[in-house]
C-alpha cells in the first residue's frame, strides 16, 4: 500500500535546487542508474543502524567491519544491479576500503558501547496545518533521562565548507520541527557526523530556528504547488548539473523532458491540477 504523499527534506532539497530535478524524481519517476557513491553511504548507514543490535561490548570497529558484506549482500538482493558496481575485483576493494574508513571515522568520533538509542532509522510523519504533510527517516535519536532529546545524522562525505552546507542544516531543522509537533518536545541538540574527515557540526535549535523552518516549507510548498498548477517545472542549472542523471531530458543539454501528466502530479502531490 502506498502513502500518501508527503515533502522530505530530499525532495525539498532537489526542488530548491531544481524544479525539472524535483519533477523527474518525484512525479515521473524516471529510474536513475545506480552509482557507488550514495549506495556507499546506505551501506554505512546499514551497518551503524544495525550495530546497536549487538551488545555493547560488541560494538567494535571489528564487528562493524565483519558486518559490511552481508550488509551488502542485502543490498545486492534487493537490487541485484547494485552488483556491477562492484564487478571489477578493483573497485570492489576500493569501494569496501571506502566504507571501512568511513566507520573507523565514526568510532573515533564517538563510543557506540556508551550509547543506547531509543530510535534508528527513525520514520516520522507529520501533517503541518494548511500545509502539506512531511515525512523523514531520522538516522538516530537518542532521548536522556532528563527527557532532553539529540538527533544525529551520518554523513559519509566530507565536512562542507562554512558557506555551504545549507541542505544538511536545512535537514536537520526540518526533522527538529517534525519531532517537536509529534512529542511536544524541541530536540536540544542536533548533529551531523560527516564520517569522511571526522567533522562534527552542532545545532541547537532555537524558536527563531523553529519559525523559520516552517516559513520555509510553506514557501517551498507554495512554490511547488504553483509549479505543479501551471504544469512547469523549470530547469534551474549550477554546477550541479555535471552530476545529473536526467541530462538526456533537460532542455539545457539539449533534451526534451516527457510529458507531464496531470494524473501523475495528483498522485506524487496530492495537489488537484485538472
Amino acid at each position: 500500500m502506498s502513502r500518501a504523499p508527503a515533502l522530505s527534506p530530499s525532495r525539498a532539497g532537489d526542488f530548491r535546487q531544481c524544479p525539472l530535478l524535483f519533477r523527474l524524481r518525484t512525479i515521473d519517476r524516471l529510474p536513475e542508474p545506480p552509482s557507488l557513491v550514495p549506495n556507499l553511504g546506505t551501506l554505512v548507514h546499514a551497518v551503524l543502524e544495525h550495530l546497536y543490535d549487538r551488545p555493547p561490548a560488541e560494538r567494535t570497529a571489528a564487528t562493524a567491519h565483519a558486518m559490511l558484506e552481508p550488509a551488502w549482500e542485502a543490498m545486492v538482493a534487493k537490487d541485484p544491479e547494485l552488483a556491477d558496481l562492484v564487478a571489477d575485483p578493483a573497485e570492489r576493494e576500493s569501494f569496501f576500503s571506502d566504507a571501512r574508513g568511513r566507520l573507523d571515522t565514526y568510532f573515533t568520533m564517538e563510543n557506540p558501547q556508551r550509547l543506547e538509542p531509543t530510535g534508528r532509522e527513525e520514520f516520522v510523519e507529520y501533517q503541518l496545518d494548511d500545509g502539506p504533510r512531511l515525512r523523514g527517516v531520522i538516522d538516530r535519536v537518542e532521548v536522556a533521562p532528563d527527557g532532553s532529546i539529540r538527533i544525529t545524522d551520518y554523513k559519509t562525505g566530507k565536512t562542507p565548507h562554512p558557506r555551504y552546507g545549507q541542505q544538511a542544516k536545512f535537514q536537520m531543522r526540518f526533522y527538529a520541527l517534525l519531532v517537536e509537533r509529534l512529542r511536544g518536545r524541541r530536540p536540544a541538540l542536533l548533529q551531523l557526523l560527516y564520517l569522511r574527515d571526522g567533522g562534527t557540526v552542532v545545532l541547537h535549535p532555537t524558536d527563531q530556528d523553529m519559525d523559520l523552518i516552517e516559513h520555509e516549507i510553506r514557501e517551498l510548498w507554495a512554490d511547488i504547488t504553483a509549479a505543479a498548477r501551471n504544469l512547469s517545472f523549470r530547469p534551474q542549472p549550477s554546477k550541479l548539473c555535471d552530476w545529473c542523471s536526467f541530462q538526456a531530458q533537460c532542455p539545457q543539454f539539449g533534451g526534451t523532458p516527457p510529458a507531464l501528466d496531470p494524473a501523475a502530479v495528483e498522485r506524487a502531490l496530492g495537489i488537484s491540477v485538472a
